[in-house]
């Protein structure tokens, strides 16, 4: 092996950590504002110049079963299609607690794979069916008319379409008295 060191090159180790750390420090600065006293806003949806509501964004990231798609159509309606293969409409359960929507679904006992797991061998294995239990997806309750809900079973696919308030509970809060303390 000729140009083969017998040693490492310290130097030249800690100079690719350092542009590796300043790659990771102007990617940072690109994707969040940083503002004085130590207060990061991410650019994007809520605010900067990036497009909003970018088709790559994960904002319901916790879950990778089932594949799903969320989205706001134009009449700002909250969208959710959950892939379903395998499933029956009563075998899905759909409700709203708070500010969430909260999704689960169970198998039936002949749709039930783990039965014969040990009497198959596979040669490749992508689809794993099993039994969702209790996903919880944001809606907030005071922008969104829940009451009005509308779920569709078709071709294995659910969609949940939930649309806005015609007028989002606006609330002042609580007002809180202040008293005069002459002691």
């Amino acid at each position: 092996m000729k140009g083969a060191r017998p040693y490492m090159d310290l130097g030249t180790l800690f100079d690719e950590i350092f542009e590796a750390t300043q790659d990771l420090s102007d990617e940072f600065r690109r994707n969040f504002d940083c503002r004085p006293g130590g207060h990061f806003h991410p650019r994007g949806p809520f605010g900067g110049d990036k497009e909003p509501f970018g088709e790559h964004v994960d904002y319901y990231p916790n879950y990778s079963y089932p594949p799903m798609n969320a989205y706001m159509t134009r009449d700002r309606s909250l969208i959710f299609e959950f892939a379903l293969a395998g499933f029956d409409e009563k075998d899905i359960s759909l409700s709203f607690q708070g500010d969430y929507m909260v999704f689960s679904a169970k198998l039936s006992e002949d749709q039930n794979p783990d039965q014969d797991e040990e009497n198959v061998r596979y040669f490749k294995r992508r689809l794993k069916m099993k039994n969702i239990e209790k996903q919880k997806y944001f809606a907030p309750l005071d922008k969104y008319a829940q009451e009005q809900v509308k779920a569709v079973f078709k071709n294995g696919i659910l969609k949940v379409t939930i649309p806005p308030k015609e007028e989002p509970d606006q609330s002042d809060g609580i007002k809180i008295e202040i008293i005069r303390d002459d002691e």
